[in-house]
Formats: structure tokens, C-alpha cells, sequence
């Protein structure tokens, strides 16, 4: 019998993805460990594999559908010997728990729900449901979520469509075939609408007013400024809720140090001459990395997680590195960074680093760690705060190394090249006492670095 191909869930915490790409055709033949499609995730893009032999003999979301649910059937396997026709009759099944069942002859009608990735339809008397052959008995539209999201951004009447798809269904390929502009007017909604533009003002696009916005968003608008709007990704969504619980549920506290960076300098530059054979280059970042593991290590009561009724507390110091990739940002972890060379360390953030911006990392690789850095020096930024990355307790943004004014061990005044770093603490967890411990403990380190290679 045909085999249902369903979501699946690439992590612990994937509720719904993006299908990127599908890598296999209906009428290919896959076998087990075959990769069918391309999913995005909120944070990288996986590889899917087939499970399962046979026959594609129907895909159900097409590629680019975005919020697909973990569980949605995306498309059917026919088996070997299997009549193709089977498949279709069992594809147009698995469709159906996607749409409105009607209600019982003793119930009113409910209104009908959106299905999932797709904008809700304005309310339309029953009277004006034409009997386009893509309803149902019960009048309702049959459509695919992509092609109610493609007909929408088109400004076509889905209603009006014949649907070419199983069972009459409203497909993309009708939508792309349908005339713009034929669109129903919509209810009116119920946020004020904004001031008409005067006649001659002919800075507002003209697509403004065909984008679909939630009531909130249009609260917010002022149409008289030239815009775009565009829907949030599930990374900056992710990113969204993840530091507003953060900075909602922590108590941050902010301790900050100024390092001097003349001998780890020195010592990177001995290093890196060193390993140039090998292809093999350490930056300042992967020595602060190794600094900071290390002073974790030294102040355990920092490297912890606040569980609401207990602490939990690490022996080893796992630090995740912010990256700043397309559409957001994500920390890849540099696993044991205390007990890890300059050179395996700096191995490890090149390739991190990498797969991060290519969107291939595994969750296991960003999902995690006891401690944060984020370094913004590069970007010539002198001094700052970070947000704590949930569930972690410990986050140290580090500033730009810069020639600054400095008394010497000798009690001379010279200069020196030093850099502002700055620890972000959950109060609930880590003392200020704690904290400063562990600022202490990450410039005796980078000032004295010949202590991390003994």
C-alpha cells in the first residue's frame, strides 16, 4: 500500500519548518538513505532521507512552504508493483485532515479555520460562494496552503479558479496561470484605515497596499512613510521570543574589566608563524575563547544553569560563539574549550563558522553550552552588553583591542594595546561576587598566556 512521507521533526524543539527543496521528482525511484528534500529549520537548512523503497508517486507541499508542521504528510511512496492511480487516491486522502470537516446535520456550520500557512480569509456571505469545481458539497474551496498564500500575494480570486489538482484541488500551477488583479474585496478590517495620500504624493508604493498585515501590524503602520513589510523568518522569531524571555526572566547584571592584550598578541604572532605550515591560523577570538573556558573552569559557581527548584552545575566549560549569519544570528558551540589547544580550537570556529553561514550545522552543534562569547571587536565596537543566551547563566562580549594610555609595572605611564570586556550574569544564579571572580580569572588569563599552554 502507498507510504505516507511525513514532516519529521530534525530536533528536540522543531514544531514546524520550511520545506527548502525538494531533491526528487514525482516518478523517481528512492531507496533507503536517499535524500528527498532539503529542510530549513529555525536555525540551518538538514538533508532529508527516505526511510523507505519505492516509487514518488505524489508530492503534497511543495518546495519553498513555509511553517509546515512536524506530522503534515509532504508526499507518497508507491511500492514496488503498486498502481500509481492508488497513490493518487491515497494522496487526496491524506489532504483531507487538513481541511474543515463539516459539521453535524444537528450543528450550525462553524467558521472555517485557516489552514496552517496561509493568511485567513475575509468573511464571505454563503450566498456569494459561486460553484466553482474545485468546492466541496459543503461549498468550501479546495486549495493547497501554498496556492491560498501565491493567490493572495497575486490578488487572484481563489474561488473563482478550476482546480487541476486531485479531486478539483486548487494547485500553484493554477494560481500561476490565473490573471492578477481579480481579486474579491476583502471585509473590512478592524483597525482605523490610514489617511488617503494627498493626490500628488507619489512616494508610497504602490504594492503597499496589497500586502497582507496583521492586525497588529497595521496598528502600527504609518502609511505615510514609504515601506515594505515583509513576514518574520523563524530564526529572527526564534531570536525574538528567545531574548525576551531572557532579558524577562533574568535579572541581568553587568561587570566589566579592562584587559591588556600586548603579550597574547605576542604570543599569537609566535604561534601562527609556527603553524603556518600547516594552514593553520589563530585568531584573537579563538584565544579569548580558550581564556574564557578556562577561567569558567576556575569559577565553577558560573558555570551553571538556574532550573527554577535546583542549579545545575558544569564541570566542564562548553562555549557557545556568537556568529552573525544572513537573517540573524546563531551560536555554535566549541565543545571542552578549557582543555582544547589554540589550534583545535581555532580548526573548530573555522569550520563552525562556516556551516553556520551555509546553514549545515547539526542541532547538537548549536543547541547547548554552559557559557556565551560574543565579540564585536572586529566591527570596531569599543564597549558593550550582551543578552544571556537561555538557559545559560554567563554571556562576555568583548570590545575592540585599541592603543590606550597605560602605567607600566614600573609605575611608568606608556601605552598599551588593551580591550573593554564586559560580563553579562543571571543574578539568580551567579553571584556579583562570583562574577567578579570570574573577570578576574579571564584577564589573568590573556594578560599571562603562557599559563593556558602549560
Amino acid at each position: 500500500m502507498p507510504i505516507q512521507i511525513k514532516m519529521p521533526a530534525l530536533s528536540p524543539t522543531m514544531e514546524e519548518g520550511k520545506l527548502a527543496k525538494w531533491l526528487v521528482k514525482e516518478g523517481d525511484t528512492v531507496s533507503s538513505g536517499d535524500i528527498m528534500a532539503e529542510i530549513e529549520t529555525d536555525k540551518a537548512t538538514m538533508e532529508f532521507e527516505a526511510v523507505d523503497e519505492g516509487t514518488v508517486g505524489k508530492i503534497l507541499v511543495s518546495e519553498g512552504s513555509e511553517g509546515v508542521k512536524v506530522g503534515t504528510v509532504i508526499a507518497v511512496l508507491a511500492e514496488e508493483g503498486e498502481d500509481l492511480s492508488a497513490v493518487e487516491s491515497k494522496s487526496a486522502e491524506a489532504e483531507k485532515p487538513s481541511q474543515p470537516t463539516g459539521p453535524a446535520p444537528s450543528e450550525k456550520p462553524a467558521a472555517k479555520e485557516p489552514a496552517p500557512n496561509e493568511a485567513a480569509p475575509a468573511p464571505t456571505p454563503a450566498s456569494a460562494l459561486g460553484a466553482a469545481p474545485s468546492q466541496t458539497e459543503e461549498g468550501r474551496i479546495i486549495a493547497s496552503p501554498l496556492a491560498r498564500r501565491l493567490a493572495a500575494e497575486k490578488g487572484v480570486d481563489i474561488e473563482s479558479l478550476t482546480g487541476s489538482g486531485p479531486r478539483g484541488r486548487v494547485v500553484k500551477a493554477d494560481v500561476d496561470a490565473a490573471q492578477p488583479g481579480t481579486s474579491k474585496p476583502k471585509a473590512a478590517s478592524t483597525a482605523p484605515a490610514p489617511a488617503p495620500a494627498p493626490a500628488n504624493d507619489t512616494s508610497a508604493p504602490a504594492e503597499a497596499a496589497s500586502v497582507e498585515m496583521a492586525d497588529e501590524t497595521r496598528a502600527l503602520l504609518d502609511a505615510r512613510v514609504p515601506h515594505a513589510v515583509e513576514k518574520l523568518s523563524g530564526m529572527r522569531k526564534t531570536i525574538a521570543r528567545r531574548l525576551a524571555q531572557s532579558m524577562q526572566q533574568a535579572p541581568h547584571i553587568y561587570l566589566t574589566v579592562d584587559v591588556r592584550l600586548d603579550k597574547l598578541l605576542a604570543m599569537r604572532a609566535e604561534l601562527n608563524d609556527a603553524l603556518a605550515k600547516q594552514g593553520v591560523k589563530i585568531s584573537v577570538n579563538d584565544m579569548l575563547i580558550k581564556a574564557l573556558g578556562k577561567a569558567l573552569v576556575d569559577v565553577p559557581e558560573c558555570n551553571v544553569t538556574f532550573a527554577g527548584n535546583e542549579m545545575i552545575k558544569y564541570t566542564r566549560a562548553d562555549i557557545s560563539v556568537a556568529v552573525s549569519i544572513p537573517g540573524g544570528l546563531i551560536t555554535p558551540i566549541v565543545q571542552d574549550a578549557s582543555g582544547r589547544s589554540f589550534s583545535e580550537i581555532a580548526k573548530a570556529t573555522k569550520d563552525l563558522g562556516a556551516r553556520a553561514k551555509e546553514g549545515k550545522l547539526k542541532p547538537e552543534e548549536y543547541q547547548g553550552g554552559t557559557a556565551s562569547i560574543s565579540n564585536m571587536g572586529m566591527m570596531g565596537i569599543k564597549q558593550f552588553t550582551a543578552v544571556i543566551n537561555p538557559p545559560q547563566s554567563t554571556i562576555l562580549a568583548v570590545g575592540a583591542g585599541e592603543k590606550r594610555p597605560w602605567v607600566m609595572p614600573d609605575g611608568q605611564l606608556g601605552v598599551a594595546t588593551v580591550m573593554t570586556a564586559t560580563g553579562s550574569f543571571d543574578h539568580r544564579a551567579v553571584d556579583g561576587a562570583d562574577g567578579a571572580r570570574l573577570m578576574a580569572a579571564f584577564r589573568e588569563h590573556v594578560e599571562s598566556p603562557l599559563g593556558m599552554v602549560a
